[in-house]
């Protein structure tokens, strides 16, 4: 049986809060809008690669703790 992962809720406010940075901080670091940040955060929208890269790359993570990971097996 193979494991398939898919992605679960957004922890960017988790991983602002762990460095003490806001959402504005992280607009101004990347030139994204603050709207835009917050749709990821609150998971109306869900990061693309290039987004999920450019992000983790400014707060010092992976792109995989971005999200949680869930787990379901597939046959």
């Amino acid at each position: 049986m193979i494991m398939v992962y898919k992605p679960g809720r957004c922890l960017l406010t988790i991983r602002l809060k762990e460095i003490r940075k806001t959402q504005q901080w992280l607009c101004e670091q990347i030139g994204m809008s603050k709207s835009q940040i917050s749709d990821y955060a609150t998971n109306r929208t869900m990061m693309s690669y290039g987004t999920a890269m450019t992000i983790a790359g400014a707060i010092g993570c992976h792109m995989e703790d971005l999200y949680e990971r869930i787990e379901s097996s597939s046959r």
